[in-house]
């Protein structure tokens, strides 16, 4: 028996992940009362039931601390059940801009009467410690729903194959750095193709534009240490415990250099056998 506790800032996603789970065959059970999940789990090993798959969708609506949230995880561990965290983050810029749009109110704005402004920032002090202990942390600024969908299946439907999943992104810069990054590289120092001829509104995906980056020397030379650093690094994160490897690579606006060296690092990945996720998400923006 495997159960998720899925959580996260209020209009980040959780409705669309307890869709998602729900398809991938998962028992969903939403607002369980924190304190019930333990005793719940305890009851639900008694029916003999066929699902194996077990996620309880939890949010502020119920909690005034997310502490007892902490004690009920490693009461589940203690008592034998394999018990993981997924955290749905977002940035407060768009999280607000998701309230304005649907005109829907915040848990928290209603319970204290405060805008929604003020709840976002509340409800994220709330999450501050569920944050640090979460297995797996998903931001969903910039994905579409479809990214979202591939990465909760990603992490959910391949528990048991492996221990560490990977992701890759690339990124802007100018647009601001990737905040669940666990490792950031900086590929700004080799030429800009924005600066050619006939590869500005072309993106690292063409074939152009990936001859361009990588007939420079000194990118070949990056590659090889970069792939000799990740090769290093991968087991020591995955023998500490860690389950989640984020790895974003920046260039200036995010459309031909760093799109060009995220995707020869999955494909370097991949060919050792490991399954990576690629997000290229300022690939169809502006200047580079």
């Amino acid at each position: 028996m495997r159960y998720l506790i899925v959580t996260g800032m209020s209009g980040s996603g959780k409705s669309v992940a307890q869709g998602v789970l729900e398809d991938m065959g998962y028992y969903c059970i939403d607002n369980m009362p924190v304190a019930l999940i333990s005793k719940f789990a305890e009851l639900y090993a008694q029916t003999g039931s066929v699902r194996s798959n077990v996620a309880f969708i939890i949010d502020v609506r119920g909690e005034s601390n997310f502490k007892p949230l902490e004690d009920e995880v490693e009461s589940m561990k203690a008592g034998g059940y394999e018990c993981r965290v997924l955290v749905l983050d977002c940035s407060s810029e768009v999280l607000l801009n998701r309230y304005k749009e649907t005109r829907r109110i915040h848990p928290l704005s209603a319970l204290y009467n405060i805008p929604v402004s003020e709840a976002i920032e509340k409800e994220r002090h709330l999450l501050e410690s569920i944050f640090e202990k979460a297995d797996y942390i998903i931001d969903t600024t910039y994905l579409s729903v479809h990214q979202m969908k591939e990465k909760i299946q990603d992490i959910c439907g391949n528990q048991k194959k492996r221990n560490l999943t990977l992701n890759i992104i690339s990124f802007g810069f100018k647009n601001g750095i990737v905040r669940e990054a666990d490792l950031v590289f900086d590929v700004r120092c080799f030429p800009n193709p924005f600066y050619v001829s006939g590869l500005r509104n072309l993106t690292g995906l063409d074939p152009q534009v990936r001859e361009y980056v990588m007939a420079v020397p000194k990118t070949k030379v990056f590659l090889e240490k970069l792939y000799d650093i990740i090769d290093f690094l991968l087991p020591l994160y995955a023998e500490e415990g860690k389950r989640q490897l984020t790895v974003a690579i920046g260039c200036t606006g995010g459309k031909h250099r760093s799109v060009t060296i995220a995707e020869a690092l999955a494909t370097h990945l991949r060919d050792s056998g490991e399954i990576v996720s690629v997000i290229h998400r300022d690939i169809s923006n502006g200047r580079q």
